[in-house]
């Protein structure tokens, strides 16, 4: 009976290894920390690829990680049942932003710091961090004038696009690369995808027009945002 009680005991709660205190401590403290990372995302974010749901996710999945940790606390057995249970988990979203996965990786070391009860780590980590963020968002640190832009063609698949399009290219272009081609609406239009850089003195209309003066008046685009797109 005495070994039945031991063996009941081992399974007992292992709440007294940390007190409400500690919990309450731990889950406001990365909540405060990775509301202020939130934020901070907010504020440096660029585009129309915001989202809501993703900074609230960046907070909750903060708070977890501390969680995670003040219930691993030393115990080794505990990290490896933990890691055996989060490996079953898959992600297939992609990142809009490779900033986004900066700032997953940002509260993640700050959940982990706070729920190992590295709080001045934890708070001074945040605080530099979001300054090294902002002061280069507002230098606009490594940001390059890039004159490369996409330039999509479509025309009838028995024209040859090198010969019909050599003169507005001259006239327009400093540079021009193909990059692809592919047959479209049933093999009756073949479609150009080029890398090209204008000429600085020529407008964009001008080499749309040029273009469609060549093409018979087919679907012309000029992709003048950045490059990170599916071609």
């Amino acid at each position: 009976m005495d070994e039945l009680l031991k063996e009941v005991e081992q399974f007992g709660d292992l709440t007294g290894a940390f007190t409400v205190l500690d919990m309450f401590v731990v889950l406001m403290l990365s909540f405060i920390l990775c509301l202020v990372l939130g934020f901070i995302y907010r504020y440096t974010h660029k585009g129309v690829s915001y989202s809501q749901s993703y900074v609230q996710t960046l907070v909750v999945m903060g708070v977890t990680i501390a969680l995670i940790m003040l219930i691993v606390g030393s115990n080794i057995a505990r990290a490896f049942a933990l890691v055996g249970a989060l490996s079953i988990v898959r992600f297939r979203n992609a990142m809009k932003e490779t900033k986004d996965i900066g700032f997953i990786f940002m509260a993640m070391a700050v959940g982990m710091a706070v729920g190992t009860r590295f709080y001045m780590l934890a708070a001074f980590a945040t605080v530099v961090m979001s300054a090294f963020v902002v002061i280069m968002h507002r230098f606009n640190l490594f940001a390059k004038n890039v004159r490369e832009r996409i330039l999509r063609i479509q025309m009838p698949v028995d024209r040859d696009y090198e010969k019909v399009l050599d003169e507005p290219f001259r006239e327009c272009l400093d540079e021009s690369r193909i990059i692809s081609v592919e047959t479209v609406r049933a093999g009756v239009l073949q479609e150009l995808v080029y890398s090209v850089v204008l000429k600085k003195n020529v407008e964009p209309v001008k080499l749309l027009e040029a273009v469609r003066a060549k093409n018979d008046n087919q679907k012309v685009t000029l992709i003048l945002g950045r490059q990170e797109i599916d071609l």
